[in-house]
């Protein structure tokens, strides 16, 4: 084959530290474009970033040139920095140094779509904690719950 050709869609979801201050309502927008330029500058597609004033998940395509970790890793680090620079209130921000990454299937990419576009309705009913567990749980992720919530 003389091309690479790929399309994969990955719902990235991921926590600020339990020391951090919370992300707040009026900043999610810029926060959210801040982070969709940083996944187009690597060549990936974002398709819906929200979240809450605690995480936030992602649905992009991803390029096939860069991992899923390096992405990651870029997108926080250039946001929690550019974060910092908005307001005083952002100093002490900072995500956890964890994530998840789950493939979504070109069949559920509207119903995840649609469930990361209703994040704050999602949360009147369900923790984050509850919500990340449903997730590897649904993937059969083993986990180790005295590490995963750790910052």
């Amino acid at each position: 084959m003389s091309q690479a050709l790929s399309k994969l869609f990955v719902h990235i979801v991921y926590h600020i530290k339990t020391t951090s201050v919370k992300i707040r309502y009026e900043d999610k927008k810029d926060l959210y474009a801040y982070i969709g330029s940083i996944i187009k500058n690597h060549e990936c597609i974002p398709i819906i970033i929200n979240g809450t004033e605690n995480h936030i998940h992602i649905l992009c395509v991803m390029s096939k040139n860069i991992s899923l970790a390096k992405l990651v890793e870029v997108i926080k680090s250039h946001s929690s920095k550019w974060i910092k620079t908005i307001n005083p209130y952002y100093n002490k921000f900072a995500w956890q140094g964890g994530y998840g990454g789950f493939s979504v299937s070109s069949s559920l990419h509207d119903k995840t779509k649609n469930y990361i576009k209703n994040q704050e309705e999602h949360h009147k009913k369900t923790t984050f904690q509850q919500e990340y567990r449903i997730f590897l749980n649904e993937y059969g992720i083993e986990f180790d719950e005295g590490y995963v919530w750790r910052d």
